[in-house]
């Protein structure tokens, strides 16, 4: 480990490991010893017996660490010579936890950067505790309410300086000391989401696919339920996830009855062998809520994450049932500005831009020369008031600047949030009102809109999903176009 003298590595007990399965197992060792330490704490916890005066006697259930060595004449951060600094051996590092979870992950990422850049890797103990609430929540539930307020002085607690988002947004661009990020998320912020994961779709997150649809209505879970019946049934799948774990497969009754309440956000997997198959969640109306399942669903790193919904077109030339293909994003949603400012343009993904377009040809079997009279691309405004129409004139102008096709209240927060978590991310809408042409949304013409569209609009996003996989598969989908300067390993 002559390598790993100079730099401050915040871990001990490393061990070199030879191959990226050693590594994951090595991990997986860890974390579990780990957690059976803090199981046996809080048992003798539970027992009444005699508990150290503080949390530092965990002795020992700390995240296990995994750290990459990478030659001087390997490293790509080219952005250390622009400070003045002779080119040499850089360590990057991170705690991670779930590595179970994450294995598969994890293997490939490695498997990367030891033949890319013939990097070194150790595996060892974190100096950061794993936090009792991410380790047992299902226990520490149970507590009266004087055993829990009492958990504080015997065991961690989340510690919320850790768990945010300062890789992800960039604020380690000018800090050299000590190693270097591997990951996007510190092990804390990966558990956070994982929890949160769960509370708001009532499924596991060991459950979702890495193929995910985002959509704002619920007809489209209707729809995507009895398409993966299908599936299975055809044997191209393996089996249905609904919301409370209820699992449906082949000539199998569904393992439980249908959730008596649904949760915020529910998500519905249909799974396919490696978790390549889609994942569809309805996350209603509006972007605080695009923006809080996608916070969490980016630790997941998912290859892809596509909205499909419905928009109000702005345009006298689109008809009810048009489609149209975001182009550009008008962010008057505003969840996000404080980490990433309007200013900030969000690029168009060619590889996802071009699969959506093909899946709209051949679903709708539209001659290619007639599909600009029925798929519209351009500008779409993301508002965070439904009733955005009471304040025409206020918008009226900007719309125009824009040059705006489409308003909804989720596309640009779902693309901003893909953006800033290299999540390669798209969107497809379909108009179902034209409101500043006489056409506004009411019960009647929307039953109608729904009948005839939302079956096609759903298989043409996942025949767009058929095509990404492609993609992901020759490893063409994840652009450049989401890396930044000192961009982590790790995708």
């Amino acid at each position: 480990m002559a390598e790993l003298l100079d730099f401050d590595v915040p871990a001990s007990d490393l061990v070199a490991c030879a191959s990226p399965e050693e590594a994951t197992a090595r991990l997986e060792t860890l974390y579990d010893e780990a957690h059976a330490l803090t199981r046996a704490r809080f048992d003798r916890y539970l027992a009444g017996e005699a508990m150290d005066d503080n949390a530092a006697g965990e002795g020992g259930a700390v995240y296990p660490y995994l750290c990459a060595v990478v030659p001087a004449e390997s490293a790509p951060q080219t952005s250390k010579l622009a400070l003045g600094q002779i080119a040499s051996v850089s360590v990057h590092g991170a705690a991670v936890t779930q590595p179970a979870l994450f294995a598969n992950y994890f293997q490939e990422q490695l498997a990367r950067i030891m033949d890319r850049f013939s990097a070194k890797v150790y595996v060892g103990r974190s100096f950061t505790p794993i936090p009792l609430t991410f380790a047992l929540e299902k226990a520490t539930a149970s507590l009266t309410a004087e055993k829990r307020n009492h958990l504080q002085y015997h065991f961690h607690t989340p510690n919320l300086v850790s768990t945010n988002d300062d890789i992800v947004d960039g604020h380690f661009i000018l800090k050299r000391h000590g190693a270097m990020p591997l990951s996007l998320f510190t092990a804390e912020r990966v558990d956070y989401s994982l929890h949160r994961i769960q509370h708001y779709t009532a499924t596991k997150p060991e459950h979702f696919q890495n193929y995910i649809l985002f959509t704002n209505y619920q007809r489209y879970v209707d729809e995507f339920v009895e398409y993966a019946k299908a599936e299975i049934e055809a044997g191209r799948a393996e089996a249905l996830i609904e919301p409370g774990d209820r699992i449906t497969t082949k000539d199998k009754k569904p393992s439980a009855p249908p959730a008596a309440r649904l949760p915020q956000m529910p998500a519905y997997h249909l799974v396919q062998k490696g978790h390549d198959g889609v994942t569809l969640v309805n996350i209603g109306v509006g972007p605080s809520n695009a923006k809080t399942i996608t916070d969490h669903l980016a630790v997941l790193r998912p290859h892809v994450w596509l909205m499909i919904g419905h928009c109000g077109g702005l345009r006298r030339s689109q008809r009810l049932g048009d489609y149209v293909l975001a182009h550009a994003y008008l962010r008057e949603d505003n969840v996000l500005d404080d980490v990433l400012p309007p200013s900030v343009p969000l690029p168009t993904l060619a590889e996802v831009q071009l699969a959506m377009t093909q899946a709209v040809q051949e679903v709708s079997n539209i001659e290619k020369k007639e599909l600009k009279e029925h798929l519209r691309t351009g500008t779409v405004v993301t508002t965070s008031d439904r009733n955005w129409e009471l304040r025409f004139e206020r918008n009226a102008v900007r719309l125009n600047q824009a040059r705006a096709i489409a308003i909804d209240m989720e596309s640009a927060t779902i693309a901003a949030n893909g953006y800033r978590y290299r999540v390669p991310y798209g969107t497809l809408l379909c108009v179902s009102d034209r409101p500043l042409h006489g056409e506004v949304k009411l019960p009647g013409m929307a039953d109608a809109f729904y009948q005839e569209r939302i079956s096609q609009h759903l298989d043409i996003g996942i025949r767009a999903i058929d095509l990404l996989r492609e993609e992901a598969r020759a490893g063409t989908l994840h652009s450049r176009k989401l890396r930044s300067f000192d961009e982590p390993f790790f995708r």
